[in-house]
């Protein structure tokens, strides 16, 4: 009997102000309130699948997640960086736990670790700290984690994920990466990569993730089976969606990807 393959949900994929932007007017934010097709949660994943269930990231729009997949717990959380847009929501699901009377398990690097804890130091009272080190298992996934370049914002960390011969990368915030920060980016049958714009005008120095422009030579080099594009600003319109290259598409919020050996699919 065939085995079951662990479902990818995007449950968010805007960058780290989120579409629309409550201040902007822009023709994508103007469309995100009204169709929605735009409208775009802070970034974050879930893995599920008959090994149980875990979320990459834990942003400030995590309530809304959890309420529009119709969940009220997640008891595992991996987490790539300490900036806002990926850790808001911890002290909600902190909250969350002690209502529940469980202990959710938070992970991440050390390093990430101690800035969360600085900044919201009653979370242990109802998570546990759990380092990652030089790898992890969740769900049945083999994990590794490494450090990337995140421009003016310092670093972020990506990871690898292998199961039963299929191997995907996680990778939501970097920039310029170096030949060694590539490296665990090669064979791969899944890449999902944050670019922010399409084509960013910011100066180089000023800015922290990949645009469409240069996410591509980056694919090209690299060869994954396929791609997806996350972590999407307003300068993103899906209704007049950019020329990728091939085996590029961009995701929408609550879009489904089974994940298996030769089997990457949009499944919803």
């Amino acid at each position: 009997m065939e085995t079951a393959l662990d479902t990818l949900t995007f449950l968010g994929t805007g960058d780290a102000m989120g579409v629309p932007r409550v201040y902007c007017s822009c023709a994508v934010c103007m469309e995100a309130r009204t169709s929605g097709k735009n409208r775009r949660l802070r970034s974050s994943v879930m893995i599920s699948g008959g090994e149980g269930s875990f979320l990459i990231d834990c942003g400030p729009d995590w309530r809304t997640m959890m309420e529009q997949q119709e969940l009220r717990q997640s008891p595992d959380i991996l987490v790539t960086h300490a900036h806002f847009d990926h850790i808001g929501g911890l002290p909600e699901w902190a909250d969350a736990c002690r209502w529940l009377g469980t202990k959710g398990r938070l992970y991440a690097p050390a390093e990430v670790l101690e800035r969360i804890v600085s900044q919201y130091p009653w979370l242990s009272n109802h998570l546990m700290m759990e380092e990652v080190h030089a790898g992890l298992s969740l769900g049945g996934w083999s994990i590794q984690g490494w450090k990337v370049n995140h421009g003016k914002n310092g670093y972020s960390y990506a990871y690898r994920f292998e199961k039963e011969g299929f191997k995907w990368v996680y990778n939501s915030d970097s920039i310029n990466l170096n030949t060694e920060e590539k490296k665990p980016l090669h064979g791969l049958d899944l890449l999902v990569l944050g670019t922010s714009f399409v084509y960013e005008k910011a100066e180089f120095s000023t800015r922290s993730v990949y645009d469409m422009t240069e996410a591509a030579d980056l694919v090209a080099e690299l060869s994954p089976k396929r791609t997806i594009y996350t972590h999407m600003s307003h300068d993103v319109d899906m209704t007049r969606p950019p020329v990728l290259p091939r085996g590029v598409s961009l995701v929408q919020g609550g879009m489904k990807v089974l994940l298996g050996k030769n089997k990457s699919e949009t499944a919803l």
